[in-house]
C-alpha cells in the first residue's frame, strides 16, 4: 500500500476516535537530575547515537530494564505505531551496545492491541506478566485509558505519541511524551502574533482534537491582542466541498488573515485551493496532524505552518538518529517525529530506572520519571518536575518551503 493510502486509511479509522477522545548536553554521564536515592551511570546520549552496532562495547550482565510497548499496529494507529516501535527497538539495541544502563541490559516486548481496547488490556496483562517495569503507550486515549485501568498506577505508562491532555496524570504515573494540545494550539497563537498578524480565521469541528485545538488558538490569539474574524465548522476526514464556507470567508477577509485549523492535510490542501480560486490569498497554520497526515506530500500546500514534535535538521541528534535508522533498515524511517518521539521515551524510561538507583519497582522507576529535570532526549530538553504529566519541552513550527519542510521557530 503506498505512503498516501495507508494515511488515508488512518484518517478514515480515526474519525471515530478523535471524536471519543485524539539541548544537547552530552557531557554528563546522567544527562539529568530525578528523584532517585544513589543513581546508576546512563552512557552520554551522544554515545548512544554514535555507537558502532558491529563494535558494541561488552554486554551488560544485570538485571535488565524491561520495557514493553502496547503498540497499535492496525489501521487506526499504525502510521504511529509501526515506525515507533520499530524506531524504540532500534535504540533500545543501541543503548546496549552503548553499555547499557550503570551495567543493566534493556529489553524490549512489543504486543501489538490491534486498535481494540479489550485487546489492549490483555497485551497490557501480558507486558506486566513478562515483567514490563515501564510501558510506552498507543497514540489514542481510546486505547489509553483501557491501558491504564489496567496498569492501576503501579507502572509508568509514557504515551509516545498523543497529545490527549486526558491522558496524563503523575498520580497515576502517566505520562505524555510530546506537549499537549493546549500547549500546540497557544504556541500557534503566539508565532501567529509574533509573525505580525492581527486578524485570524479558524476551522473547527465538535470534539477534543478538531475543535479543542482552534479554541485554545482563538483564546490565546485574543488574548494577545489579535481578532478571530470568523470561525468556520466543517466535518473532519468527510467534507470535499468548502463552498459554503469559502463564500463566508471572502465576505469578511482582507488578506491579512491567517487561518489556523487542526484538519487533515488533503483537507488543508483542497480548502486553499477553493479559497484561491475566489480570491482569497492568504496564510496558513495547522496543528500537528499536518504533518501526521502527510502535509508534504499533498498538493497547494507551499509555505503553510505547522506545529510539530522535532526537527531533523544537519547535525540535530534526531538527525543523526535517522541516519542510523536508514543504515540498519536499508530505508527511512516513515514518520521522523514519531521515531523520535519513540527513541525519547526509551530515553526517559532508562534514565527513570537510572534515577531510582536501578530499582526493579516500577513505582520507584515511575518517581523518578516524575522527577526528571532537563534531561536531553532525542528530539529536544524534556522536564517532569513540577508539571502534570506533560513534559515543558520545545514545540517546533516548522513551514514548507520549496516542496521541504524547514524550520520556522522554536518555542520552549
Amino acid at each position: 500500500m503506498s505512503r498516501s493510502k495507508k494515511l488515508l486509511v488512518a484518517c478514515v479509522a480515526i474519525v471515530a476516535l478523535v471524536a471519543a477522545a485524539c539541548g544537547d548536553d552530552d557531557s554528563s554521564d546522567t544527562a539529568a537530575t530525578g528523584g532517585g536515592g544513589s543513581s546508576l551511570q546512563v552512557p552520554a546520549l551522544a554515545d548512544v547515537l554514535s555507537v558502532d552496532l558491529d563494535n558494541c562495547a561488552p554486554a551488560p550482565e544485570g538485571d535488565p530494564l524491561i520495557i514493553g510497548y502496547a503498540a497499535d499496529k492496525s489501521e487506526v494507529g499504525g502510521f504511529v505505531d509501526i515506525p515507533g516501535s520499530q524506531a524504540a527497538d532500534l535504540f533500545v539495541d543501541m543503548i546496549n551496545c552503548a553499555g547499557g544502563v550503570g551495567g543493566h541490559p534493556v529489553e524490549f516486548i512489543v504486543q501489538d492491541i490491534q486498535g481494540d481496547p479489550e485487546v489492549t488490556q490483555r497485551a497490557a496483562r501480558d507486558l506486566l506478566d513478562a515483567g514490563a517495569q515501564v510501558i510506552l503507550g498507543p497514540p489514542f486515549a481510546d486505547f489509553g485509558q483501557p491501558l491504564l485501568q489496567v496498569t492501576g498506577g503501579d507502572v509508568p505508562v509514557l504515551f509516545v505519541a498523543s497529545t490527549e491532555p486526558s491522558l496524563p496524570d503523575p498520580a497515576a504515573l502517566s505520562f505524555l511524551v510530546t506537549f499537549d494540545d493546549t500547549r500546540q494550539a497557544e504556541t500557534a497563537a503566539q508565532f501567529a502574533l509574533d509573525q505580525g498578524f492581527t486578524r485570524a480565521i479558524t476551522f473547527s469541528a465538535p470534539g477534543p482534537y478538531f475543535g479543542y485545538n482552534p479554541e485554545v488558538f482563538t483564546r490565546a490569539f485574543e488574548e494577545g491582542g489579535g481578532e478571530v474574524v470568523i470561525d468556520e465548522t466543517y466535518v473532519p476526514f468527510e467534507d470535499t466541498d468548502f463552498s459554503t464556507q469559502v463564500n463566508e470567508v471572502a465576505g469578511v477577509a482582507d488578506g491579512s488573515e491567517i487561518l489556523y485549523t487542526a484538519m487533515i492535510a488533503d483537507q488543508l490542501s483542497i480548502l486553499r485551493g477553493q479559497l484561491e480560486a475566489q480570491g482569497v490569498d492568504i496564510a496558513y497554520l495547522g496543528a500537528d496532524a499536518f504533518e501526521a497526515t502527510g502535509i508534504v506530500a499533498v498538493d497547494n500546500n507551499e509555505g503553510v505552518y505547522y506545529t510539530t514534535h522535532a526537527w531533523a535538521g544537519p547535525g540535530t541528534p534526531l538527525r543523526q538518529f535517522l541516519d542510523v535508522f536508514e543504515q540498519v533498515n536499508g530505508e527511512p524511517i516513515e514518520n521522523s517525529s514519531f521515531g523520535g518521539l519513540a527513541a525519547d521515551a526509551v530515553w526517559i524510561a532508562v534514565n527513570g530506572f537510572a534515577d531510582s538507583g536501578g530499582s526493579s519497582d516500577p513505582a520507584a522507576i515511575g518517581a523518578a520519571i516524575a522527577e526528571l529535570q532537563g534531561l536531553s532526549t532525542v528530539t529536544g530538553s524534556i522536564t517532569y518536575a513540577g508539571t502534570n504529566g506533560v513534559p515543558d519541552k520545545p514545540v517546533y513550527i516548522h513551514q514548507i518551503v520549496n516542496g521541504e519542510p524547514t524550520l520556522a521557530a522554536t518555542y520552549g
